[in-house]
């Protein structure tokens, strides 16, 4: 299989899709979600990204970013990951989850769990229109897959920061 290519140094925002892995849904328990978003934050303030949308979905991630011009996206989305993988498995062992077993690799000869899939979809985002139809899109996917009737009973994404609401797990910044 190929490498994915990532561009960085584009000066546009970034709309980026990666999944746990093999799809399970290891994002399902609340828990698991207000980790990723605390995770979010850290690697966010770390690097000065700007966040302008996303959705957590029950097996993979979409974000809309914003990177500032000398940032490897690349390099922080698995800092990003390594982050809510090694809380979320250790958390797992402490339950003795039997999904564990399902998250067995062996990579470098050695055997470990992985939370996420190794790879993860890239797309540049060159006008605001752009920008516009993928934070749509993040709203859109609960409903479309049925998890809600709208996409404001999902809390997960960031559909009621847009309606003005207070409480919402993350907020967002303007678009440029």
């Amino acid at each position: 299989m190929t490498k994915l290519r990532h561009y960085d140094n584009l000066g546009t925002a970034r709309f980026i899709t990666f999944c746990c892995y093999h799809r399970y849904q290891l994002l399902n328990e609340t828990l698991a979600k207000k980790s990723f978003i605390r995770n979010l934050i850290k690697i966010r303030e770390k690097y000065n990204i700007k966040l302008y949308g996303y959705a957590l979905m029950p097996e993979h991630v979409h974000l809309v970013l914003y990177p500032p011009d000398s940032l490897r996206l690349g390099k922080v989305i698995g800092q990003l990951k390594a982050l809510t993988s090694r809380e979320m498995l250790a958390y797992m062992r402490n339950r003795q989850s039997g999904l564990l077993e399902k998250l067995r690799v062996v990579r470098g000869g050695r055997e470990i769990c992985t939370f996420w899939q190794r790879r993860c979809y890239d797309h540049n985002c060159r006008t605001s229109e752009i920008v516009n139809e993928k934070i749509e899109y993040c709203h859109k996917n609960p409903v479309v897959r049925g998890l809600v009737k709208s996409p404001e009973d999902w809390i997960w994404s960031s559909y009621n920061y847009y309606l003005g609401n207070d409480d919402v797990p993350i907020r967002m910044d303007d678009i440029e």
